[in-house]
């Protein structure tokens, strides 16, 4: 039961972590545009690892 909730809860943080590169990337332009953009990209990287934690996580029994 643990470990499915663990696993459920890095699945949606692969999906806040998208969207959140999305509202960066759009929200972030002070001081610097690039540093924004840079900014947004680095938190949407975060989303393939959380999908693939929540992915090993629901495969392993108890």
């Amino acid at each position: 039961m643990k470990n499915e909730k663990l696993s459920l809860v890095l699945f949606v943080l692969g999906f806040v972590s998208i969207i959140a590169s999305i509202a960066i990337w759009y929200i972030a332009k002070e001081p610097d545009l690039a540093h924004g953009e840079r900014f947004g990209i680095f938190v949407g990287l975060w989303a393939p690892t959380f999908f693939i934690l929540s992915d090993r996580i629901s495969e392993k029994k108890a």
